[in-house]
């Protein structure tokens, strides 16, 4: 902090014009924590109703004399030395989140925020071992990690780290997973980039609150290149079977190489980083393939075709959709947009902004800022609107809306509709969704609603009966010409780990058990059967109520690591869940799940599978999923000793006897 500090007093003007552009709620914060002083915030409380900065209407004169006293406190530190801890005392924290956010943050948080903003004095998402295993004992539990996409490289950093062997296989050639994968325009995140970053690679200078594809995908290689990771993986090479070798505990992968070669890998934990978002999703429409114009998915998006002054149709208006319809919209002669059911649409004000060279300034130089930057941006975009989305049972309009808080919010998104399309009655009425706000996933305004206003432009709604070879066929009869067909149809998501065949124990299957589409796991991390085989973003851990896909993930690996330091310390062979753990939870999830809005009869969406249950998305707030994962118990678990050598061939020759 001191360096930090000195560097950031150096030239005062240049400090104050920093914090002149800089979002003042950080300011505050980080002059609160610094000073202990709590009098600032309390004057500026009246003045704030959440915690994106845009939500603050501080006077300013207010803001002058915050800025103020931080330079003041910065100045005073660097000549003292009298740093206050990282971590702040509980009730000055408490206050601190509360009154600097407009909310009540209940204090079960506080744990939560230390561990995500790294202000313990350790990093304690990183694992300790108790007593560190010799070399020859890791060398014997390597693991194989599939994927290279965000779980892939948090897993390898967090591997690495311990010291644990490991090996990536990834079936493209180069890093990044989704965000390799999908180049369509504007392809972009819908969460604020401060909280969509790993807690171990904070990145000052993010150019945009919501950054686009190419920026994402740098900060994936630059956080690859900064730990080394490159030289770890085997890119060109898919997974294509793992079978459980019982006598030796450990997995046997079937790979495939680029050149069509298959070889064996061996490898005592197998960690799945595949995602969800992997497999492009191709509608079932009558007559797809004789479409006589070039035709690709937004996944698989062929920048060889040139789409200026041509008829373009576009099929599916969800986050693939919403993003490329709008950038590709004033280069087309014509774009017809066929949607099967409507999304909500939120406004951020931030969506298409800059982050400011002040800010990020800041956030590069202050102490604490890029901390307390995190912490808002985890607020608001958190488990503060979790509660309006479960179903009162009394609630007056059930086909609506689920509670009066969650009227309230489809109220204002219908105004807002309503006035980005000029009071045009059509397309509000193709516009404004059926069903409650949140049913399907939210999405941010990307310029969507201006764009189906433009003339060149037309939203269709009715049912497509078939593909024919100059365009679209709607079930009115009317062909609508194309000369390019463009598939934002998203993505075959309730298949988790499809097409991969897994074989666990006694060779059963890990398709059979989840019967298809109806995966399930504890924590959607493990699965009974299937020993030494654990999950990134598996069943029932999708965000849909807020927050970033990759909170989710460090919790996964936290607890990922923890059950492997539990098995390795012990000298064990394998880990398994125990069946009981795992069906007592499910039955806890397939209940809550039950009464939130992803449930609603009004509500098709591919968060449910074909029977109907909910499968992708989480029930619990952020907080709740954090306690599951932040301590693995062993008693949850089975173990199974390692075998002698003599054990190991004995069991080996009695399956090859059988298997004669």
């Amino acid at each position: 902090m001191k360096n930090l500090t000195s560097r950031s007093i150096e030239d005062e003007a240049a400090l104050r014009s920093a914090l002149a552009e800089a979002e003042i709620l950080t300011t505050l914060l980080v002059t609160t924590h610094l000073s202990g002083d709590t009098s600032l915030l309390e004057k500026a409380a009246p003045h704030i109703d959440g915690a994106w900065d845009y939500m603050q209407s501080l006077p300013d004169e207010l803001r002058a004399e915050i800025i103020d006293r931080l330079v003041q406190t910065l100045q005073h530190l660097d000549v003292t030395g009298d740093f206050p801890p990282r971590e702040p005392p509980r009730a000055l924290m408490q206050e601190m989140m509360t009154l600097a956010t407009g909310q009540e943050v209940p204090e079960e948080y506080q744990p939560l925020v230390v561990e995500e903003l790294g202000l313990a004095e350790t990093d304690t998402r990183r694992l300790q071992w108790r007593t560190r295993p010799s070399e020859q004992r890791l060398e014997d539990h390597k693991v194989l990690v599939i994927g290279a996409g965000l779980s892939g490289i948090c897993a390898a950093v967090r591997l690495q780290e311990a010291g644990i062997p490991y090996e990536i296989v990834e079936k493209n050639d180069d890093i990044g997973g989704t965000w390799l994968e999908n180049d369509y325009p504007d392809c972009g995140v819908d969460t604020a980039n401060h909280i969509y970053s790993y807690s171990f690679k904070p990145k000052a200078d993010w150019s945009r609150y919501f950054s686009k594809r190419d920026e994402i995908l740098n900060y994936i290689l630059e956080t690859v290149r900064d730990y080394g990771i490159r030289d770890h993986i085997r890119f060109g090479v898919e997974v294509e079977s793992m079978a459980w070798d019982e006598a030796s505990a450990r997995w046997q992968s079937r790979l495939r190489h680029r050149d069509g070669r298959t070889s064996l890998h061996d490898s005592r934990f197998v960690i799945t980083a595949v995602g969800i978002l992997n497999r492009p999703a191709y509608p079932d429409i009558a007559g797809l393939d004789d479409f006589r114009g070039a035709k690709f998915h937004t996944a698989e998006w062929d920048h060889e075709v040139e789409l200026a002054g041509k008829r373009v149709a576009m099929i599916g208006t969800g986050a693939s959709g919403m993003q490329a319809g709008p950038a590709i919209a004033g280069k087309v002669r014509h774009l017809s947009i066929f949607q099967r059911s409507p999304h909500w649409a939120g406004y951020n004000p931030l969506y298409h902004k800059t982050v400011s060279e002040g800010q990020m300034w800041a956030l590069a130089n202050v102490p604490l800022f890029a901390e307390w930057q995190r912490f808002l941006m985890f607020w608001a975009s958190s488990d503060g609107f979790h509660s309006t989305l479960k179903m009162d049972p009394d609630w007056p309009q059930p086909d609506i809306s689920l509670n009066r808080e969650n009227h309230a919010m489809r109220e204002m998104l219908v105004n807002y509709i309503k006035e980005q399309l000029n009071g045009d009655e059509e397309l509000i009425r193709k516009c404004v969704p059926s069903y409650p706000p949140y049913g399907k996933r939210m999405l941010r305004d990307n310029n969507w609603y201006k764009t189906v206003l433009r003339g060149n432009v037309d939203l269709i709604d009715t049912a497509i009966s078939r593909v024919v070879p100059e365009g679209v066929e709607t079930s009115d009869g009317v062909t609508h010409a194309a000369d390019v067909l463009i598939l934002a149809t998203g993505f075959n998501a309730t298949r988790v780990l499809w097409p991969l065949e897994v074989a666990g124990r006694g060779e059963r299957q890990l398709s059979d058990q989840w019967a298809g589409e109806d995966p399930r796991a504890y924590l959607g991390i493990a699965a009974p059967n299937f020993p030494n085989l654990f999950m990134t973003l598996g069943p029932n851990t999708g965000l849909a109520h807020g927050g970033s896909a990759i909170f989710h993930i460090e919790c996964q690996v936290k607890y990922i690591l923890q059950a492997m330091r539990e098995t390795i310390e012990r000298d064990q062979a394998s880990v398994e869940v125990r069946q009981d753990v795992h069906d007592r939870y499910n039955d806890r999830v397939d209940e809550a799940c039950k009464n939130m809005v992803w449930s609603h009869p009004g509500v098709n969406s591919w968060y449910k599978n074909d029977k109907n249950r909910v499968t992708i998305t989480s029930p619990w707030r952020l907080v709740d999923y954090w306690a599951l994962t932040r301590r693995f118990d062993p008693a949850e678990y089975t173990f199974t000793p390692r075998k002698s050598p003599e054990q190991s061939q004995l069991v080996s020759a009695e399956r090859s006897s059988s298997d004669d």
